[in-house]
């Protein structure tokens, strides 16, 4: 039987385990001769007052051992007569379904369009040393999806605690550290989350599933609303029962694919701007109230949002001790996002700074790319800018706000390099004065936010899919096709590794209640 004790103590205390025992005795009233097991249940920093605090939560066991954290779970062996389940694409939400899938005795088959995590490395470090991208093998393509290269953050907003509890001991499972089911705003680091995909697929296989590298989905058949085989590679025919689309929301050629066969899409609301860098010294400093490279606390981050004409505008995907990447997905387009590694040690820190935009900003037109079109417009206009390779235009924030092109810069994680434009030629109108406005505004909650020390990079264009597949909500069955389960972020349905790994799996039971009742 054990116990819950909650205080607040300094961050120096937190990370003394003989302060913590006496603590906890005191609190419990629990005498030097009975014996006391105890640890972590949750943390989180309160940072509003200059003495910052850590909110403590502890399970303890008073004389006798605290049962283990979480029960492992089993996965396999399949039969081999199960039921089939193919799933495109190997991110969060493919994984996740795939692992259900077979918790529930259903064999899943992932193709995934790129490579495996090590072979995918390679084309990652080609992108970022020499500008070579490839298209199927990159920053969003590949074993894990864009989640493997985004910081591993945890943190969702869903209210579904169990299914949020499920995802995070399957991480630990797999080789995450126990930290993240004690942490408020958990995370990985992109440096540890390739071992444990490999780890994922490794039991996926020895469960009897399969999953294949570079089998692309080039085409679909279906007979009455039914999709009865799909086209792989442009060539192989594959017959499917039930098919799962998880493909994540830079995979524009499927939004094509499933268009030509006038299958339902809607456009869907998104967000777009910029990604900024700004070193961690100054936001630790500001937000620890000038406490910096500080030992007892993790680099600090920031959530900022806004209302602007009437339209929100936010930070989105804050990286504390990142860098900035390279995330296009096709020749001519440039495109940026963050990652950290997991102690998150870099010496700078970026977040996007994105705008809401809806497909009513483009009132012309009914077309389910109204909104992705847009974003290719403003990714290729950045890619021209720059002088049509993969730098990014840049700009100091102040001379941002100013709207004067910047003369030189103070540093950029960004690797394959930057160059100085005036920014408010290159975006569209309606976002740079929203952001313009936004800046201002975080400068208010957070002075010194603008300054020419900070540097802003173009485009922050794949926050989410500006594209829907709608589904019904109870089956989640596409509104027209039976058997074909449109997911996660490239359904438009989730955003961010938990949150598409929950509706991943939500998927596969859905399927399997299916199975048994019809």
């Amino acid at each position: 039987m054990s116990t819950t004790v909650l205080f607040t103590c300094s961050p120096e205390e937190a990370t003394d385990p003989v302060f913590l025992e006496q603590r906890i005795r005191q609190e419990l009233g629990i005498q030097a001769a009975q014996t006391l097991d105890f640890r972590w249940r949750k943390r989180s920093i309160d940072a509003r007052q200059k003495q910052i605090k850590i909110n403590a939560s502890f399970e303890v066991a008073i004389n006798a051992k605290l049962a283990p954290r979480y029960q492992a779970q089993a996965f396999g062996p399949l039969k081999a007569n199960a039921t089939e389940v193919h799933i495109i694409g190997a991110g969060p939400a493919g994984l996740f379904a795939a692992l259900e899938a077979i918790v529930h005795g259903i064999k899943p088959i992932i193709f995934e369009r790129g490579k495996d995590v090590r072979a995918r490395r390679r084309d990652l470090a080609q992108l970022s040393k020499n500008q070579q991208l490839n298209p199927e093998s990159n920053y969003c393509f590949g074993e894990g999806g864009a989640g493997t290269y985004s910081d591993g953050k945890l943190y969702t907003r869903s209210k579904k605690r169990g299914a949020i509890q499920k995802v995070l001991e399957w991480l630990v499972q797999f080789g995450a550290k126990e930290d993240i089911l004690i942490d408020a705003h958990p995370h990985i680091g992109t440096n540890k989350l390739p071992q444990l995909i490999e780890a994922i697929r490794h039991q996926i296989i020895e469960a009897g599933g399969e999953i294949h590298f570079e089998h692309k989905l080039t085409d679909i058949s279906h007979i009455q609303n039914k999709i009865t085989s799909i086209q792989i590679n442009g060539i192989k025919q594959v017959e499917v029962e039930h098919l799962i689309l998880a493909t994540g929301h830079s995979a524009r050629d499927i939004f094509e694919l499933l268009h030509r066969h006038q299958i339902e899409l809607k456009a869907k609301p998104f967000a777009l701007g910029v990604r900024v860098e700004h070193t961690q010294d100054y936001i630790d400093g500001l937000q620890y109230h000038g406490r910096t490279n500080d030992a007892y606390l993790p680099p600090a981050s920031y959530s900022l949002v806004t209302q602007v004409e009437d339209r929100g505008v936010y930070s989105f995907c804050m990286c504390p001790g990142g860098i900035i990447a390279p995330c296009a997905t096709s020749d001519g387009e440039v495109v940026t996002n963050g990652w950290s590694p997991s102690k998150r040690n870099n010496i700078y820190a970026n977040s996007g700074i994105v705008v809401s935009i809806e497909p009513t900003d483009f009132p012309k037109t009914s077309s389910p790319f109204v909104c992705l079109d847009f974003q290719k417009e403003v990714e290729r206009a950045c890619w021209e800018a720059a002088g049509k390779t993969q730098k990014v235009p840049a700009q100091g924030l102040k001379d941002f706000v100013d709207g004067v092109k910047t003369l030189s810069f103070p540093r950029s994680s960004y690797q394959p390099g930057i160059v100085s434009v005036n920014l408010k030629d290159i975006l569209p109108d309606f976002v740079y004065r929203r952001l313009r406005q936004a800046f201002l505004d975080f400068n208010q909650k957070m002075p010194g936010f603008v300054t020419n020390d900070a540097v802003v990079h173009a485009p922050e264009s794949r926050t989410s899919s500006p594209v829907m597949i709608p589904r019904d909500p109870n089956s989640f069955q596409h509104v027209k096709f039976a058997n074909l389960y449109p997911i996660a972020e490239g359904a438009g349905y989730a955003g961010g590794i938990v949150s598409a790994a929950i509706d991943g799996m939500n998927c596969s039971e859905k399927i399997a209640n299916h199975l048994i009742r019809p």
